[in-house]
């Protein structure tokens, strides 16, 4: 965090005046995301001796990780709570909302896992470009700098990016006691529900031949 802070805080001075809980918060939700992302996609790659012998819902192996990942970051999301209460930030009525913030990045962090997990076995080279995305969707999803700061025609590309609205919601109800836009929350929902859908039906539809898949190779 040192690193990023004079990186961006100083030297380029993308950084706001609260830069080092504003940090911590998009740092913690965005680890969240990528650990969910990398494990879960090779959760299916891995287990083939497993999967070559047994006959189950592939779906379990990516749910493993998801649920181990999420309960890691149950405990540093606890910490980082504590850490923003004693740096000034106490706890607000905007935080009937986390709730629903939670749910929304769980059922994000699911699907982008089991797409990924899904397509490796068929396409293995996908295994080596996931860091790769991970890195630049992490520069592009306003962890180290204000989105809204940027100009408008960046700020219109990055909203393709759904981890910008993700750390932007956290930082409003977690720093600002801001209310999260009911409208951009119900789009938000539609789309990340959309995709968890389509996850699902993908990872149902190819679970009769990821054995043969990874035999083939």
């Amino acid at each position: 965090m040192a690193i990023y802070y004079f990186i961006f805080g100083v030297v380029f001075q993308r950084g706001t005046e609260d830069f080092i809980p504003f940090l911590l918060v998009g740092l913690v939700v965005w680890q969240w995301f990528a650990q969910s992302v990398s494990h879960c996609s090779v959760a299916i790659n891995q287990n083939y001796a497993l999967i070559s012998q047994v006959n189950f819902p592939k779906v379990v192996l990516p749910s493993i990780n998801i649920v181990m990942d999420t309960f890691k970051f149950s405990i540093v999301f606890t910490l980082l709570l504590i850490t923003l209460w004693i740096m000034g930030y106490p706890p607000t009525t905007t935080y009937i909302y986390l709730p629903v913030i939670l749910g929304l990045q769980f059922l994000l962090n699911y699907a982008c896992g089991m797409i990924a997990s899904a397509l490796i076995p068929f396409v293995p080279d996908f295994s080596h470009l996931i860091p790769h995305l991970l890195r630049l969707g992490m520069y592009g999803s306003g962890i180290l700098y204000a989105v809204n700061t940027l100009p408008q025609n960046i700020q219109e590309v990055l909203a393709y990016n759904p981890m910008v609205w993700i750390i932007q919601s956290y930082r409003d109800v977690l720093m600002y006691a801001h209310t999260p836009s009911i409208s951009n929350v119900s789009i938000y929902a539609c789309g990340v529900i959309t995709l968890y859908t389509v996850a699902r039906v993908l990872i149902t539809k190819l679970n009769p031949i990821f054995a043969r898949a990874l035999m083939q190779r």
